[in-house]
């Protein structure tokens, strides 16, 4: 079995790789292709944390299916102590022996295969033109989603927002030395969201921070923070004045306030969700219809994603000689 700590993942998993992986793994999702269960949070009476367990199967095509889960821990007191919020792995098995084949930071694996899908559906629904780029949030997840934005999209300008403006400071500063972009840093939801054609929101916060007078005509947004059902980073009619695309129906019927908050005022129906992101990328559903369409994208994250990148991670990962074999057996 191979083990990959957090910098073998990224150095076996560039970010223009991992969104070519991922658009091919939202097809196989769409096409049914892919089992899995809604993830399992289990969350103990006496912890503050929670352990969630996301497992999957791909069928094989010519050959025996595989098999892969992530295992993750979130620990709320970790931020304070200096270590990442969610904590766990990603382990795949061999396709013809069913043996461990390869484990791996899920942290790693996680921030990469998010900001990728979001650049899947950033190149499927925003505009052309877009590159007025807004992110709220200033952690892993925005970092991520900036690299991947400037992958699918040409960038004009760039605005973070925060809660905590040191932490705005430092990814604009990260930005600049990291990626050469030139990032603003804005005072205000609203001052960051104004006249944004691009949006990214990857804020863990329970209530909604994006109201829909907020939202310019035309912009497509990747609501990616709230993946828990009771988060929100959208107010309901934020939701409701926007054509809106998920990466599992499932997911999204169960595990999504963002969808579940509007439903429940009455504002939108079930039809609300337009398609899959799969479905859009396989040419069965309709995106962006005008010039003027609010787009959304709701993230939730499967175990497809985790797992299609952990073998994805772990073939170059043993082409490069990345990592460290020990035998289990």
């Amino acid at each position: 079995m191979r083990i990959l700590d957090h910098d073998a993942v990224r150095r076996a998993y560039p970010m223009d790789q991992a969104i070519r992986v991922m658009a091919r793994a939202m097809r196989d999702y769409s096409s049914g292709v892919i089992t899995q269960p809604l993830r399992t949070i289990l969350r103990p009476a006496s912890e503050s944390a929670l352990l969630g367990t996301m497992p999957c199967h791909i069928a094989g095509q010519d050959g025996p299916g595989a098999f892969g889960v992530k295992a993750m821990v979130l620990k709320p007191e970790n931020p304070a102590r200096g270590l990442e919020l969610h904590r766990g792995v990603v382990l795949v098995f061999d396709p013809d022996t069913g043996g461990p084949l390869a484990l791996m930071n899920a942290s790693a694996v996680t921030a990469m295969r998010t900001a990728a899908v979001s650049a899947v559906a950033s190149r499927e629904l925003a505009r052309e033109d877009a590159g007025d780029l807004a992110i709220l949030g200033s952690g892993v997840q925005a970092r991520g989603h900036l690299e991947a934005m400037s992958l699918v999209r040409t960038l004009r300008r760039v605005r973070v927002w925060s809660r905590t403006p040191r932490n705005a400071a430092a990814f604009r500063d990260w930005a600049a030395g990291s990626l050469g972009v030139e990032v603003e840093v804005a005072g205000s939801v609203g001052a960051a969201l104004k006249d944004a054609d691009l949006v990214c929101t990857t804020t863990g916060t329970r209530e909604p921070l994006v109201e829909a007078d907020m939202l310019a005509p035309g912009v497509h947004v990747n609501a990616v923070g709230a993946s828990f059902i009771d988060r929100r980073e959208l107010s309901s009619r934020a939701v409701a004045a926007a054509r809106v695309f998920v990466d599992s129906r499932e997911s999204a019927s169960k595990e999504s306030l963002d969808l579940a908050a509007p439903r429940g005022e009455g504002l939108v129906g079930e039809e609300h969700i337009l398609a899959e992101l799969g479905e859009l990328l396989l040419g069965t559903a309709e995106g962006r219809t005008g010039r003027d369409d609010i787009t959304l994208y709701k993230s939730l994250g499967l175990a497809a994603q985790d797992v299609i990148s952990g073998f994805a991670i772990a073939r170059r990962a043993a082409q490069q000689g990345l990592g460290t074999e020990v035998s289990i057996d």
